[in-house]
């Protein structure tokens, strides 16, 4: 019997369940989905593969988990970009506060996972749930924006999520194109990209 290594076994097992996802995100950034397989994160933390698939059932499952696991994290983020209603904190400053947010997400290897799994083809019901999740993230924009006083909030805040996605994409091209290294004469800098990106957010919003 494998050794209990916390107080309670749902203890045991919620820490074995966080290491093994942490090996998988590991084994993503370094090898690529095509390296990912229950065997390989259960020889990353020392566990059999029998025991892996009472956590996992296929590779699938692996990064359906790794999205269930990423996204709440980013939307607690995304609503405190958008909490800070001081004196002197403008709509916009809010907005900017989400885009900025929103646009270290679409470029985070969290988001990469989601084209991923659009192409292993997942169940019915698990893409359902990567849909609910992604929605998700566009609730809070969409809410501050009716509390605002603004018709059609929930369209607006799904046309702003396209803008910040445009922005993101840009920013991943951009790295490409200099091997990661930014500003290169006759390119939009990164900086750039992030500004204008934020501005047309904004102005898409007024």
């Amino acid at each position: 019997m494998p050794k209990i290594s916390a107080a309670t076994v749902a203890d045991h097992r919620a820490n074995q369940h966080a290491a093994l996802l942490d090996a998988a995100r590991a084994i993503l950034a370094e090898q690529g989905v095509q390296a990912l397989t229950p065997a390989a994160v259960g020889s990353r933390v020392g566990l059999a593969r029998s025991s892996v698939y009472r956590y996992f059932a296929s590779t699938a499952d692996i990064l359906a988990q790794l999205v269930e696991d990423a996204f709440p994290r980013w939307l607690v983020r995304l609503r405190d970009a958008l909490r800070d209603t001081g004196d002197g904190v403008t709509l916009d400053d809010r907005i900017r506060a989400y885009g900025m947010a929103a646009l270290e997400f679409v470029v985070s290897p969290d988001y990469a996972l989601v084209p991923i799994l659009q192409e292993i083809g997942l169940p019915g019901e698990c893409r359902e749930r990567v849909d609910e999740l992604h929605e998700s993230l566009v609730e809070p924009l969409s809410e501050a924006l009716e509390e605002a006083g603004y018709d059609h909030a929930s369209l607006r805040a799904h046309l702003a999520w396209g803008v910040i996605r445009a922005g993101a994409r840009r920013l991943a091209d951009e790295g490409r194109s200099r091997g990661g290294e930014y500003g290169h004469p006759g390119e939009v800098r990164r900086g750039e990209i992030v500004r204008i990106t934020l501005d047309t957010l904004c102005r898409a919003l007024r």
